[in-house]
């Protein structure tokens, strides 16, 4: 695929008299356009894991992640953000998102919100960005100007700054490191909610996915840091803890609310017999690593 610095903005040659065709030929079209998503992403992993190892590396000092963009890229960030609370039971200040136009940008258009950098120096003084943090823009065309100021800006205090775009960009002086993807053309011309938009979604998973299984947020995959906010989620850590014990499914559900809800410290008080108070203790003494805590004999 020919990388040149408009790729967000170039025509696909796959689309040309789209309109002219029917629904299924339409969604042909689609289907097969898709499929460069994964190639695109095939060549960007290695770029991809230098990114989540800066995120570990970062929130284990103590910093958090911020994703920054504007339109679907910020909703995206926000979205992805929203997640990480419920599934791993973080802190929702540890991962953030940041959408150019504020709250009202993630279910309208607010025009121009992405050339408005006004804003951006006080967003940055409001949540305190420091050293210790990772800043993610996140911009499709690459040339954000919101985006690109707030990593700026975030990097003159020191802060980790990336940038996720789907164009062949120059280097930036003031970004440590870009994800460069390149997905092609859009079937409808410029149009980066679709597959620089899809494309963005499987970053972010990775991104923040394999840091918290790095973070020790999981138990071999299964989430046993959730956070048992519903009824659906108190079945998945029933279903967890039968998985991972030998409970049953009453059992399961006796040792969870003696755990107030928590899966790990529920495994822990099962499978070394201690109580909740203990299994708090043994968390915090081996920062959360439940095959550290179950395999150790001198806890």
């Amino acid at each position: 695929m020919k990388k040149t610095n408009i790729i967000t903005e170039s025509q696909n040659q796959n689309s040309i008299d789209i309109d002219t065709k029917n629904v299924s030929e339409i969604v042909q079209i689609f289907h097969n356009d898709n499929k460069a998503i994964l190639d695109g992403l095939e060549e960007s992993l290695d770029d991809i894991k230098n990114v989540v190892n800066l995120t570990i590396s970062s929130l284990i000092s103590g910093g958090r992640l911020l994703y920054v963009g504007a339109g679907t890229s910020g909703r995206l960030g926000v979205l992805d953000a929203s997640e990480c609370k419920p599934t791993f039971s973080v802190d929702k200040e540890l991962v953030q998102g940041v959408i150019a136009g504020g709250e009202r940008a993630l279910t309208e258009s607010v025009e121009g919100a992405e050339d408005k950098i006004d804003e951006v120096n006080n967003i940055i003084n409001n949540k305190n960005i420091s050293s210790k943090d990772i800043i993610i823009g996140i911009s499709c065309s690459g040339s954000a100007p919101f985006v690109l100021e707030f990593l700026k800006l975030s990097h003159k205090i020191g802060a980790t700054t990336v940038l996720i775009t789907f164009n062949n960009v120059d280097n930036i002086k003031y970004v440590d490191k870009i994800i460069k993807t390149y997905v092609g053309p859009e079937i409808i011309s410029g149009s980066t909610r679709m597959k620089s938009g899809t494309a963005t979604k499987m970053i972010l998973n990775m991104i923040s996915s394999i840091t918290m299984i790095k973070l020790n947020k999981t138990y071999g995959n299964y989430m046993v840091d959730l956070n048992v906010v519903n009824k659906k989620l108190e079945k998945r850590a029933i279903n967890i803890l039968k998985a991972l014990t030998d409970l049953n499914n009453s059992e399961a559900q006796i040792i969870l609310k003696k755990s107030e809800g928590k899966v790990k410290n529920a495994i822990i008080m099962n499978n070394l017999k201690v109580s909740y108070h203990e299994s708090i203790r043994l968390i915090a003494k081996y920062n959360g690593n439940l095959r550290l805590i179950l395999s150790n004999d001198n806890n």
